[in-house]
């Protein structure tokens, strides 16, 4: 018995090795990366999403807009067609995480600025006060550049509707859109179908990190 395994120990060194190499090509060959989901209004924490649409489980998007830009030009979906972008809230004279979101905002800008599929928006929250000259300032002190990255204004019960409704972004503080305030660390991944693909702490650099590998993962999905 022993004799036997002797003879054959260097074929089953050189059959365990192939069998190896046999098994890792068919493991990479069949596994398939997992796409990012698209999320529906009932996929998301009650507490983000407008009562109207909470239990909506299928083709949500993100709904048309006409808004203005820290260069007084309007934008609106249109600007976005075939675009992945990545939306957030914020307002320039915010003390707390909107400095952090915008220095991470600017990080994103840096790694997408030759990117022709990717772009950025940012809506403010307190439209009575960033007017488009004072986005202009904010713009330029954070070095938004303006081809990538619009940071925009208007109407309130809009911007409001679209945090609610839209982006499923923001918990409901029982007031009138017109009224209300929008203060939320979320950064929303949007793809090319204007379909959310994801939601980001914009506060946290690991966040970012996943955000950005998922930006690469959706430019794949696209291609395939």
């Amino acid at each position: 018995m022993l004799s036997f395994f002797k003879d054959y120990k260097w074929f089953a060194v050189v059959f365990s090795i192939i069998s190896i190499i046999i098994i890792s090509i068919f493991y990479n060959i069949l596994k398939v990366e997992k796409p990012l989901p698209v999320y529906q209004p009932a996929m998301v924490n009650t507490e983000l999403v407008d009562s109207t649409i909470q239990h909506k489980i299928n083709y949500h998007k993100i709904a048309d807009f006409s808004l203005i830009n820290q260069n007084g030009k309007t934008i609106t979906q249109a600007d976005y067609k075939n675009k992945i972008y990545v939306a957030d809230f914020f307002f320039t004279t915010c003390q707390t995480i909107c400095p952090i979101m915008t220095g991470n905002m600017e990080k994103i800008q840096q790694e997408i600025i030759n990117d022709d599929e990717v772009m950025l928006l940012s809506h403010s929250v307190t439209p009575d006060i960033d007017t488009v000259a004072q986005l202009k300032r904010y713009a330029i002190k954070k070095g938004v550049n303006d081809k990538k990255w619009n940071l925009v204004t208007g109407d309130k019960g809009q911007i409001y509707r679209l945090a609610r409704k839209s982006y499923l972004a923001v918990k409901d503080d029982g007031m009138p859109d017109d009224y209300g305030m929008v203060h939320t660390e979320n950064f929303m991944l949007i793809d090319k179908k204007s379909q959310i693909r994801g939601y980001y702490d914009g506060t946290k650099a690991e966040d970012i990190t996943k955000l950005l590998n998922d930006i690469k993962k959706l430019k794949k999905e696209n291609k395939d």
